[in-house]
């Protein structure tokens, strides 16, 4: 089991000379936004376990909004399903209620339910004196998925209680690991290897500064597809292909310290679907394209414990432009910086597949070659 919080020095798609449009924060990541911690568990074991065929290679991601604060803190929040072969716990109520109160949680298909059991405990003893009380209060996590049984033995069920906690526990601000780390960590995206990605932009409304941001769990697309800075990146690049077709997901976070409502935050999650078009997908069939768009904005107290009447501040629609602009290119930046990080994984006399990481210096190479003189 290792536990991972920050990138450790990797490259990034900018260190190679990979443009993006937009200004990214000081750490181009979702913790630029105050308040907001990620965490990791990631298992990788290249020998299978006695009895299994495969080796482990998979993990949790923990993002944790208010991560400080000594009560639930309720977040306005908003949901989009582009294709929905794939699943996020709670999102009836972030539909109807317009929140969600406590961690976004990340893994592969057959951990949701672990994940959803250990994150409800871990909300029972952080916040004991909330939920231990006499209230009768629910808690209904946000536990999102994508399928890493390529790379993995998913069907071996390796997340654990003590894995969900450690990516929760181990949740921090400051720079955020990416490739293969936490739930990303046998993921696959157009057939390179991908897995955890995240990047953010600096917007201005009315004179102040605000962050947008996204972080992403990538495990879609097919290797003709992708598409990078415009150029048709997967059918150009002389790298292994392992002919894989559409069957994978992306799960997308977005997140802002906008004041946004919770209609507001929908269309920003829908504006996702395009980011990730950006670099070729289609949504396939297979595909389940899951998106979650919150605000730390506006924090209010539990609702039992909130007055009747409710007050919150909002941006006006007429101004969203540059919002939906900047996460369009947060995301779109987000999946190329999980490949770009990502590592060649499989291959060994256990695996299914060998899966490469993209050579990024050859992309940004294809790049400057098109780029008008």
């Amino acid at each position: 089991m290792i536990s991972e919080t920050t990138s450790a020095g990797k490259k990034r798609a900018r260190d190679f000379g990979i443009a993006f449009d937009g200004t990214p924060g000081p750490l181009n990541a979702i913790t630029d936004i105050a308040g907001i911690h990620v965490g990791f568990s990631t298992i990788r074991e290249e020998i299978p376990r006695p009895g299994r065929k495969l080796p482990v290679r998979t993990g949790v991601t923990a993002i944790l909004p208010h991560a400080a604060a000594g009560e639930p803190v309720p977040v306005f929040a908003g949901i989009h399903r582009f294709n929905g072969n794939g699943e996020m716990t709670g999102s009836h109520w972030i539909e109807d209620g317009g929140y969600f109160v406590g961690p976004v949680l990340i893994t592969n298909t057959h951990s949701v339910g672990i994940a959803h059991q250990s994150a409800v405990r871990w909300m029972i003893d952080r916040f004991a004196s909330t939920y231990e009380g006499d209230d009768h209060l629910w808690i209904m996590p946000v536990v999102a998925e994508t399928y890493d049984g390529m790379l993995n033995d998913i069907n071996g069920q390796h997340v654990a209680v003590e894995h969900v906690l450690e990516a929760l526990n181990a949740a921090r601000s400051g720079p955020v690991a990416e490739g293969n780390v936490g739930g990303g960590t046998g993921m696959i995206a157009y057939g390179f290897k991908g897995g955890t990605g995240t990047a953010s932009r600096l917007i201005a409304i009315d004179d102040k500064e605000f962050t947008v941001a996204a972080l992403v769990q990538a495990n879609h697309g097919q290797r003709d597809w992708l598409t990078i800075g415009g150029l048709p990146v997967g059918k150009l690049l002389q790298q292994e292909n392992p002919g894989l077709s559409e069957r994978g997901s992306i799960i997308v976070v977005i997140a802002t310290d906008l004041p946004l409502a919770p209609h507001q935050l929908r269309k920003l999650a829908r504006r996702g679907a395009i980011g990730i078009g950006r670099n070729g997908t289609v949504g396939g069939n297979s595909s389940g394209d899951i998106f979650l768009a919150f605000s730390t904005a506006n924090p209010h107290p539990m609702r039992h414990k909130a007055a009747p009447l409710l007050s919150i501040d909002m941006i006006n629609d007429d101004v969203l432009d540059p919002v939906y602009q900047a996460v369009v290119q947060s995301v779109e930046e987000a999946v190329v910086n999980a490949m770009v990080a990502a590592e060649t994984t499989g291959g060994t006399p256990h695996d299914r597949y060998r899966i490469e990481a993209i050579d990024a210096n050859a992309v940004a190479r294809l790049l400057a070659q098109s780029s008008p003189r």
